[in-house]
């Protein structure tokens, strides 16, 4: 497991019955999470006390329980600025376990002795986008959701990063890779976070296990003849992470040689000393 165990602003205070206790910065949030099958007793007071609390609904879906919490409010993780705010599906705008691969993409840019050209795909509110950028890389982020490109520039803005050489695209992430081959652009890494089921702006249906396979292989060809990484995220649900490396193993390893390496994501609990598993990830290197 990968664990991301560098935050101040974040804690994995505890988790228990379904649900997590969160410290956002100075707010702690209580949210679901269907991982924490364990029914242990919950000893931090601030279970009762928490300044928000997000409940799922028996018909459906869920709403916040916002308390004392303000619209948004601003968490550090080491130079990286982000923007917090309460959301629907529970939500923050930033998914704390991920901080592990932010510092091994920085890492790799850092040390490539090159200019690295990144194609972040299902940037969501740009935190790899930011962690890449803050590293030396110049970016290209491509989400189809207007809001959560809006929401990334503010998150670089943040950051310092606002005159960063980052292009801002928001568009179906598929038919953005094939129009960039047909246009022959390139690039020397590229970022995936594929969700488990959703919608295009015409409708498609994307099903992660029926489209992971020909989407991974499409963007094989938008990497360049020296590529330096790939990053395979995935949330759903069974799908391990070995799986993850079997995709990439066949598809770049194959064509580029290389080898990749796929753990759990985790989050250290301060109750129990334990590890929450937050997803599986594969990483891609030549």
């Amino acid at each position: 497991m990968w664990v991301a165990d560098k935050w101040r602003d974040f804690e994995l205070l505890d988790c228990s019955r379904g649900e997590k206790l969160e410290r956002w910065g100075n707010y702690t949030l209580v949210r679901p999470d269907p991982q924490a099958i364990w029914d242990t007793p919950r000893r931090d007071e601030r279970w009762n006390v928490r300044d928000g609390r997000y409940r799922r609904s028996e018909s459906g879906g869920g709403s916040w329980d916002k308390g004392r919490l303000p619209e948004s409010w601003i968490i550090r993780y080491g130079e990286l600025r982000f923007q917090v705010k309460p959301m629907n599906f529970k939500h923050t705008g930033l998914f704390p376990e991920q901080a592990t691969n932010w510092d091994w993409a920085m890492a790799k840019i850092r040390a490539a002795g090159r200019p690295i050209r990144v194609l972040n795909l299902f940037g969501y509110t740009g935190a790899a986008t930011i962690a890449c950028a803050k590293a030396g890389a110049e970016v290209c982020h491509v989400d189809a959701a207007k809001g959560m490109v809006a929401w990334g520039k503010e998150n670089a803005a943040l950051s310092g990063l606002k005159d960063a050489p980052i292009r801002w695209i928001v568009d179906d992430c598929a038919k953005f890779v094939e129009r960039e081959i047909r246009r022959g652009k390139r690039y020397d890494a590229i970022i995936m976070d594929p969700p488990s089921y959703g919608r295009g702006p015409g409708g498609e249906v994307w099903k992660l296990e029926t489209n992971l396979w020909p989407f991974v292989s499409l963007c094989a060809e938008v990497l360049s003849d020296d590529p330096a990484f790939v990053i395979l995220n995935s949330y759903t649900t069974g799908l391990s992470a070995s799986v993850l490396s079997y995709v990439c193993e066949s598809i770049f390893t194959k064509k580029f040689g290389g080898h990749s390496d796929s753990q759990e994501l985790g989050l250290p609990v301060t109750d129990s000393g334990l590890y929450l598993p937050c997803g599986a990830t594969c990483r891609w290197e030549t």
